[in-house]
């Protein structure tokens, strides 16, 4: 017997290494799964900009962020977009301003496509072996009512289905939207607001991303990486105690022999080990 409806994920025709170059463009869902991956220490830059939810402001971040990564993913919350009645642009946030100064609308499939296939062409000019990863946030929209959410929903999900085909062996889909609604149908993996994904769930997503993406060499990092995070997350009682200076001492040894096996690891790891000896010591 089967008791849920588990979504099948597919092997995507490339792995993602340890400490990878990376960049996370879109919905607070980019917001949490790009903290994800800087906690195991991937040098991922996330929503430079601030969280961009269509398909056009994935493309402004694009263009300014001038970030050249070897994986990129863009995570899309909606079709919904707020053009600047003084200019015709399409802003990326009404920065608190009168509603009445932009006109809201909602862009086509074919819009959806365009914005993000110049996003995929200027990564691929600056990085020729760019892989993308497109999702769609399970976050619903109440203000457009559930109905309008899952319509707007509709039309992103067809763009990222025709950005696929039309870009094989560049850009990938990832069901995250397809998981938390399908396979996570329990109020118990949602927020107090009934409408975010729970840290439960941002968990799982995170598991099944990396199970599927993640190249064997990555998987051993994260393992290896996770007890020496968990040391550097201890709160001593006594932190001038010897006891705690000798166990420090120990993880920063065991840190340096980590670092021998990642190179790209140590690079990220070097400054911030420094500032926390100087901090405690």
């Amino acid at each position: 017997m089967q008791f849920r409806t588990k979504v099948k994920i597919d092997k995507p025709g490339f792995e993602i290494a340890p400490c990878e170059e990376m960049l996370f463009v879109g919905s607070c869902f980019a917001d949490n799964i790009g903290r994800k991956f800087k906690e195991e220490k991937f040098r991922a830059t996330v929503n430079p900009y601030g969280v961009m939810y269509n398909p056009a402001s994935v493309l402004h971040t694009v263009e300014r962020c001038g970030c050249a990564p070897r994986v990129a993913l863009f995570t899309l919350g909606t079709n919904h977009v707020y053009i600047l009645n003084e200019t015709g642009e399409i802003v990326d946030n009404c920065a608190k301003r009168p509603q009445r100064l932009f006109t809201e609308r909602e862009l086509t499939v074919d819009e959806c496509v365009g914005y993000l296939g110049k996003a995929v062409d200027i990564l691929r000019e600056r990085r020729a072996d760019v892989k993308i990863v497109v999702t769609v946030s399970p976050i619903r929209y109440a203000k457009y009512g559930y109905h309008g959410s899952q319509l707007s929903k509709a039309v992103l999900l067809l763009a990222a289905d025709r950005l696929v085909k039309e870009r094989p062996g560049t850009v990938t889909y990832f069901p995250a939207y397809e998981i938390v609604n399908d396979e996570l149908r329990d109020y118990r993996f949602y927020a107090a607001d009934m409408l975010h994904p729970s840290e439960q769930a941002v968990e799982y997503i995170w598991e099944v991303f990396s199970d599927a993406y993640f190249s064997p060499e990555a998987k051993r990092f994260v393992e290896e990486w996770r007890p020496l995070k968990e040391a550097l997350g201890h709160k001593p009682f006594r932190p001038e105690s010897q006891e705690y200076k000798d166990f420090m001492n120990k993880t920063m040894l065991k840190i340096g022999e980590l670092s021998k096996k990642y190179p790209n690891f140590v690079l990220k790891i070097a400054t911030t080990m420094s500032q926390s000896r100087r901090e405690r010591y």
